[in-house]
């Protein structure tokens, strides 16, 4: 790779979740050695103002470069624009449909179509519950093209105690599928043995 730093796609649709997003890029923004290229859609400001009340101008400065979504002439449209990957966070059903389909019409899509044809890291996190079958047969069809779907669900083994808690766990298990190097989000798992809630009498029992 020409650049220095390793670069990251990152993409904000319009679902639920948009703290997800903004939570990547600012933990890409502490690290000297990425490089975040956002991609924002319409929907996903209006939610990211709703849930987060956070305007554009202020999740985009959180970007080392931004992306126009009706770009298609955007550098990350091209195969030859070198990433590490790209990860679309949240990922409404309607860009899950249509990366799954190829229907690359907007810059956010064309980006992710260009990581599958590169056959580059592509991650996304499906966010709608519950699922239909149209949306599991995408993220079926998505995963056959060569992506990542990770649902933001929390996981309860690390005794989250906040919503922070909750998401930073998400966001460090997106950015660990890009080899990004960070600290303080995810509590790894050490085994039961080194949980406090047991005695090694009490793992003894359920062996039995």
């Amino acid at each position: 790779m020409q650049a220095s730093k390793k670069r990251l796609v990152v993409a904000i649709t319009g679902a639920s979740g948009a703290v997800y997003g903004v939570r990547i890029l600012q933990v890409l923004s502490t690290l000297d050695d990425w490089e975040s290229h956002l991609v924002f859609s319409s929907s996903g400001a209006l939610t990211a103002a709703h849930e987060l009340g956070m305007r554009r101008p202020d999740i985009e400065k959180l970007a080392d470069v931004v992306h126009n979504v009706r770009d298609i002439g955007a550098s990350i449209a091209s195969g030859s624009f070198q990433c590490d990957g790209m990860v679309i966070a949240p990922c409404s059903m309607r860009t899950l449909a249509a990366v799954a389909h190829g229907m690359a019409d907007n810059l956010v899509t064309r980006a992710a179509d260009v990581m599958l044809k590169e056959r580059r890291r592509l991650v996304m996190l499906a966010r709608e519950t519950p699922f239909n079958l149209a949306h599991l047969r995408n993220m079926t069809a998505v995963t056959e093209l060569g992506a990542i779907v990770l649902p933001p669900m929390p996981a309860f083994y690390n005794h989250p105690e906040t919503v922070d808690d909750i998401v930073n766990h998400t966001v460090g298990r997106a950015l660990d599928l890009f080899d990004v190097k960070h600290t303080g989000l995810v509590t790894r798992w050490q085994g039961l043995k080194a949980s406090p809630a047991f005695a090694e009498r009490d793992i003894d029992m359920i062996r039995e």
